[in-house]
């Protein structure tokens, strides 16, 4: 199967249990507390491999302890530390959740070690690739620098575009596969709309087309060559929307890496996307592939 690069961050995550979000200025007692694995690109990686995928996962941590239980966790996932950098100054990333009763959270994040992800850390690691996978979480000039060698080398590029924020104009050009939320998509859009009509509004700033998430609305695909598909999720009662994201974007793209066409690509992410929710925290919720394919997917 071919190999599935995955750049980006490594986070303990801290989750805080509460009954509703704070108000401005207001103190909460939370109802429990459970730490995790967490960071988006970590998150995205066990996501592609316990999808299927041959995955090899390229970071940056800190030589502590947190540090530690992320290679552990990678090796025990399957995932080659294709290039896993432990920074002796700097601690590994961070960051804070708040779940609420519903199972929607809010999120903040302390960089750590994911900040010093450098391009020469990244570019050694794509040849062999045949997807390279990448968020926001990490340096923008480290995941361009290792888009630019995918392009060369002939692998497809995914731009998970999360956490929401800018884009320069270099990476949108050198991404084949944009995936946004709703909100990142309003964010790269500059306005908001319907989800199909936003998918429609990025597909010109990338060289295939855009994958947008719409929670428990499924998903849109909207691609360069003007094809429009939508995906339903199963339905599934929501415990944790924290692994969500990361569990439709890691299936989808060990979807595309085992050969399977977008709109197959795009309903086994929703579904995987789906039974992520059942379960407290990111890594735990992500599913399997066998769980996966036994849901449609």
């Amino acid at each position: 199967m071919a190999r599935l690069l995955v750049i980006g961050s490594y986070n303990r995550d801290t989750v805080l249990r509460v009954t509703r979000f704070p108000k401005p200025g207001e103190t909460l007692a939370a109802t429990g507390m459970d730490r995790f694995h967490g960071g988006k690109g970590s998150n995205q990686a066990v996501a592609a491999a316990r999808a299927g995928a041959d995955v090899a996962f390229a970071a940056a941590v800190g030589a502590d302890a947190a540090g530690a239980a992320a290679r552990a966790l990678w090796a025990a996932e399957g995932i080659a530390p294709a290039c896993v950098r432990p920074r002796d100054a700097i601690p590994t990333g961070e960051a804070l959740i708040l779940l609420d009763a519903a199972g929607e959270n809010e999120i903040v994040i302390v960089a750590g070690a994911n900040g010093t992800l450098l391009p020469e850390d990244v570019t050694a690691a794509v040849p062999g690739a045949a997807i390279v996978l990448a968020q926001l979480e990490t340096p923008m000039a480290a995941t361009l620098a290792a888009f630019e060698a995918a392009r060369r080398a002939g692998a497809r590029t995914l731009l998970n575009a999360a956490p929401a924020q800018p884009l320069p104009p270099a990476l949108l050009a050198a991404t084949d596969i944009l995936i946004v939320n709703e909100t990142e998509a309003e964010r790269l859009a500059g306005k908001g709309g319907m989800p199909a009509t936003l998918a429609a509004a990025l597909v010109p700033a990338v060289a295939v087309g855009v994958a947008l998430t719409a929670g428990a609305a499924g998903a849109h695909w909207a691609g360069r060559d003007g094809t429009r598909l939508h995906a339903a999720p199963p339905p599934v009662e929501v415990v944790d929307s924290t692994g969500a994201g990361d569990a439709f974007t890691g299936t989808f793209a060990a979807a595309l890496a085992e050969g399977l066409g977008i709109a197959a690509a795009l309903r086994r992410g929703v579904v995987a996307g789906a039974l992520a929710c059942r379960v407290l925290g990111a890594v735990p919720s992500l599913p399997r592939r066998a769980e996966i394919l036994a849901a449609g997917g």
